[in-house]
């Protein structure tokens, strides 16, 4: 049986007198009556669930009205509106928070605590109120759910639904796409998996799709009745209470649980999909084989269904004296290569271990991880034996890692284990007990099954869980690789889960360590080995690797293979970017790998080889940011690397600043404001951010900014161009007065408009440029400023 949420309530509190400008969470003290009216008017239309009108209640966001400190007593008033209006009806009170509004760190300047704390204040108050279930909706930084479902597992024990909601690209913002957004909340412990607003529920049907082939938790589904158009000089959602009430049976067939309505929905779009689908149950469900880790924007699944994952080994500095000392000091950069090269060597996951001695490690593992989270694409593997270090890491990553590793030993499985649960990651069970390493693979497995049977204990399952069958060097026992690939094929045989292992410890003390690397490679893995920890950087076992893949028939035709390994005419090889003698090249590769600690150097090196200030920001610093631009555009980098890409490029210029000829020292002047009624700036900030430090002078008029005063501003500054970001569709009136505004002062100049409502039909119909994006926003900046300087 479908259950049903309710529809949209700003649109109604609007009908109801609400005002632009107004919040809208305190009308919960000042017009009870109201909120009570729209709930009683869904439950009347068949809602199963209706959602406490809490979705601005974070204090951060409630502090933008001075009300910060009102956040439990605006969460009890919610609840107590609702159980006004329930009455007798059996229906059930979901206690709903959305998005701050902020990115969380390195993406924005809001800190994770922060943003737990507030979520943790709201849904405590909410459940002591009387909430049913906690709903989590329309977030779209899969970290700062992470935050939402971690506090409200820590609040009260209920029910946690998580929804994102995705762009037209089937990502969030951010880069999520939902089979990892699927993957990750299942893990971390929301009871239901979902999606909402932005999109319709055409668009939609693929999220749920997805969502379903990666968890079998139920589903929820609350999409926007179509997306907005205007008409009339009114923004509208197209979408009829029928038309909409056509898709629910798909979106119930294709595995939805739960429906409902966001954006543009009435209690009529309730009533017909409810009439139509309230009978129908969706199919069973299972979740796909083998284990899954993420970053924040993709999935790799390790397991004999699938190819052999290549681990990178190299994040370690043990023995490497260098590295060691890069950290010591707080250097990155040593890091950041050492991840981008063995990923460009092949390596599609990458182990981290900060063992450096007299350092503290959990500050700089959180650190690090957080850093590489934004850099790379690919999960982690958090490799430390430091319980706070681990906690500190797994707080900080935007995914599911891999715990490497825990052992048999008590202390081990005491800290290790719940941690593992709290934050969803996986475990790689390390046969190693109390009394050392079990000489058998009998006893190797007894002590793996001791792993299984503890962390099922603390709520861990199978899917949780890889195997690590220990690797000794063959210098100090003879039979020790024997040993180990005995161990592998009765894991295989007895317990079926993922194995993964270091490939170096077998060669420990001996001479040419890469050939005898690569040659245990193909015995390991022909024993059961699913994925190797190795330096993927090295040219034997690299060859040894695509070998491998070719003879195993993960390399389709050996596709790869001939296209790497086939003999190439004779020409001139490149040099590397790195040992270019082009500083504008170089420069060009920093900004995109986000190199901010080794940007500054790269500068210097330019302005010595006799470049003006004026060129390395344009054929470097510039070029750099459209390349990223581009990738981002194609979809092979996501929001983190635009901004890290970005942060870059801002050193870069504040340096050259002081060094521009003074009619060079700016791009042109615009201005950027959010419109009247509009308390979000997350869009708007991002744009600021590239727009700063592509060389604009912004002026940021700040957020619920009324047409007048944005009037004002432009007669005042007569800027080359004007930004104007809408969030909500409730605010999308005050766009258009906002523009009509403008042109009624014969504002001549561009006028780009975004935001996560606006449709670029919209924007045309409304007469100003659609930035669907701040890359877009940053490229339309740029030819404007172009054209404007070949004025006369």
């Amino acid at each position: 049986m479908t259950l049903f949420f309710d529809g949209a309530m700003g649109t109604r509190l609007q009908s109801l007198g609400l005002t632009t400008g107004e919040c809208p969470e305190f009308w919960n003290l000042t017009h009870p009556e109201a909120i009570t009216a729209v709930h009683q008017e869904y439950i009347a239309a068949g809602a199963d669930i209706i959602e406490t009108h809490t979705f601005g209640a974070h204090p951060l966001k409630l502090a933008e009205y001075g009300l910060a400190e009102s956040a439990e007593e605006i969460a009890a008033a919610a609840v107590k509106n609702a159980k006004k209006a329930i009455g007798n009806h059996p229906v059930k009170i979901a206690g709903a928070l959305g998005p701050i509004g902020k990115l969380i760190e390195p993406l924005g300047d809001l800190s994770f605590e922060e943003a737990y704390q507030g979520y943790y204040r709201v849904i405590k108050a909410l459940a002591e109120a009387g909430a049913d279930l906690i709903l989590l909706e329309t977030f779209i930084d899969l970290q700062e759910m992470r935050a939402a479902v971690l506090a409200a597992k820590e609040a009260p024990d209920l029910p946690i639904f998580a929804q994102m909601t995705f762009e037209g690209n089937g990502r969030t913002v951010t880069g999520t796409d939902p089979a990892t957004a699927a993957i990750v909340l299942d893990a971390l412990g929301a009871h239901v998996i979902g999606a909402n607003c932005s999109l319709g529920p055409e668009q939609l049907l693929e999220v749920v799709r997805l969502y379903r082939k990666h968890t079998d938790k139920p589903i929820s589904i609350q999409p926007n009745a179509g997306l907005p158009t205007l008409k009339d000089g009114n923004t509208i959602f197209p979408m009829t209470p029928e038309e909409m009430a056509n898709w629910a049976p798909r979106l119930v067939e294709a595995g939805a649980h739960y429906l409902g309505g966001c954006c543009g929905t009435t209690p009529s779009h309730i009533e017909a999909m409810k009439n139509v689908a309230q009978s129908l149950t969706p199919p069973p469900a299972t979740k796909p084989p083998g284990l899954w880790l993420t970053s924040r924007s993709r999935a790799v699944p390790i397991g004999k269904e699938y190819p052999p994952r290549l681990i990178g080994e190299r994040i370690n500095p043990t023995g490497r004296k260098a590295l060691a000392e890069s950290l010591r000091n707080g250097d990155l950069l040593p890091v950041k290569r050492e991840a981008l090269s063995q990923i460009d060597a092949g390596a599609e996951l990458l182990d981290v271990n900060l063992g450096v001695p007299g350092l503290d490690i959990s500050a700089l593992m959180g650190t690090v991880i957080t850093e590489l989270s934004s850099l790379v694409d690919v999960p982690l593997l958090i490799d430390t034996t430091e319980a706070a270090a681990l906690e500190s890491a797994l707080r900080a990553y935007p995914g599911r890692a891999l715990i490497n590793s825990v052992s048999a030993e008590p202390e081990r499985i005491a800290e290790f284990l719940p941690l593992a649960k709290k934050y969803g990651a996986a475990i790689l069970c390390l046969p190693l007990t109390t009394d050392g390493i079990p000489p058998t693979p009998e006893k190797r497995l007894e002590a793996a099954e001791y792993i299984r049977k503890e962390a099922h204990n603390v709520g861990l399952t199978d899917n949780d869980l890889a195997l690590d069958p220990i690797v000794l060097p063959i210098a100090a026992e003879s039979a020790a690789i024997q040993t180990t690939l005995d161990t592998l094929a009765l894991f295989r045989k007895n317990l079926g889960f993922p194995t993964l292992m270091g490939l170096s410890n077998s060669s420990f003390g001996l001479p040419s360590r890469p050939k005898l690397n690569s040659t245990l490679l193909p015995l390991a893995l022909a024993s059961g080995l699913d994925a190797p920890l190795a330096n993927p950087c090295d040219e034997q076992f690299k060859t040894a690797w695509d070998a491998c893949r070719v003879l195993l028939g993960h390399d389709l035709q050996g596709l790869h293979w001939s296209q790497s390994y086939v003999p190439q005419p004779a020409i001139i090889e490149p040099k590397p970017i790195e040992s270019s003698s082009d500083p504008l090249a170089i420069l060009r590769q920093s900004i995109r790998l986000g190199e901010k600690e080794g940007v500054l150097e790269k500068i210097e090196h330019a302005l010595n080889a006799g470049l003006s200030p004026f060129q390395i920001a344009e054929e470097g610093l510039t070029a750099g940011m459209t390349e990223v631009g581009i990738d981002f555009g194609s979809g092979r980098s996501f929001l983190p690397q635009v901004l890290l890409a970005a942060e870059t490029m801002r050193i870069g210029f504040d340096l050259l600043k002081s060094r521009f000829p003074k009619e060079n020292s700016s791009r042109g002047l615009c201005m950027i404001a959010t419109v009247q009624g509009d308390i979000h700036d997350l869009g708007k900030n991002i744009v600021i951010a590239l727009l700063e430090n592509s060389g604009f002078e912004v002026v940021d008029l700040g957020k619920d900014v009324a047409p007048e005063i944005i009037v004002e501003k432009a007669k005042e500054l007569r800027p080359a161009f004007i930004g104007l970001c809408a969030l909500m569709t409730t605010t999308l009136p005050a766009l258009d007065r906002t523009v009509e505004a403008l042109k009624g002062i014969d504002f001549n100049e561009p006028i780009m408009a975004g935001g996560a409502v606006l449709t670029p039909d919209y924007a045309q119909k409304l007469g100003v440029h659609h930035a669907k994006d701040a890359v877009i926003a940053l490229e339309l900046a740029k030819s404007w400023t172009l054209i404007q300087s070949a004025k006369p």
